[in-house]
């Protein structure tokens, strides 16, 4: 059945509530003794760390975008220190773990520079490490674009520059549309490990707030409730710019 983009949204919401109104009636069935009004004493924390993640994810995106597009550029260069330069780069942050790359980019590598601001060294650590995927996705979806449509670009009397804003990256934009969705909500995830170093986003908000109320699960449920408020959108978002670029090349 084909439903518009708003109602799939819809939908979509109305699913996660079906979804947390299962999990609290399994939870209740089990004989789990709720205490929200404890919880309920915190809601304004909660509230802050949402308003924390959201923060930190919107920057490191944009971040991530440009260190994504930067490396990218560089791992198709034919500079061969470039080329080189960037491929150790996105290897490196690829293969060693986020939360080691927090504990070293704060401890040591801020500390050496200064820079003593952890929601500030958080959101670039973040950012340039889903960068890293970002290129790979970035350079996947330009190199999929057949030789044959640079051939007809320069044929035109197109130069390097036009080629590719006019031909390689309106295409490419939406074959890399699905990946960089996949990244961004991954992104919003991983921002949790951020407490690592000292910031109180949502996730360590919620610790607190159970810590403080001596409560177990109340907070983790309005948690990923949270947390989905934010990806659902962005998946519709992703799936609506899809159709937009959605032409035969």
């Amino acid at each position: 059945m084909n439903h518009p983009p708003t109602r799939r949204l819809l939908w979509s919401f109305a699913l996660m509530a079906a979804v947390s109104l299962g999990l609290y009636i399994t939870f209740a069935a089990v004989h789990y003794s709720w205490n929200w009004s404890s919880v309920w004493g915190y809601r304004s924390q909660f509230i802050w760390g949402w308003f924390t993640t959201l923060g930190i994810s919107l920057g490191a995106m944009v971040v991530s975008i440009m260190v994504g597009f930067a490396l990218m550029i560089g791992r198709r260069s034919t500079c061969m220190p470039l080329h080189l330069l960037s491929t150790g780069i996105v290897e490196v942050l690829r293969g060693s773990p986020l939360l080691v790359q927090l504990l070293l980019g704060y401890y040591i590598v801020a500390t050496a520079l200064h820079v003593g601001d952890p929601l500030v060294v958080g959101t670039v650590l973040l950012g340039c490490f889903e960068g890293a995927y970002l290129a790979e996705i970035f350079r996947g979806a330009v190199e999929s674009i057949g030789a044959s449509q640079r051939e007809a670009a320069r044929a035109v009397g197109f130069d390097t520059a036009q080629t590719y804003r006019y031909v390689i990256i309106p295409q490419a934009v939406r074959r890399a549309l699905p990946g960089t969705t996949g990244q961004m909500v991954s992104l919003i995830k991983d921002s949790s490990l951020l407490s690592v170093i000292g910031i109180e986003e949502l996730v360590q908000k919620v610790r607190i707030m159970n810590s403080s109320s001596y409560t177990a699960l109340e907070g983790y449920l309005p948690l990923a409730v949270a947390y989905l408020v934010v990806t659902i959108p962005l998946s519709w978002y992703a799936r609506k710019l899809e159709r937009r670029f959605a032409y035969e090349t």
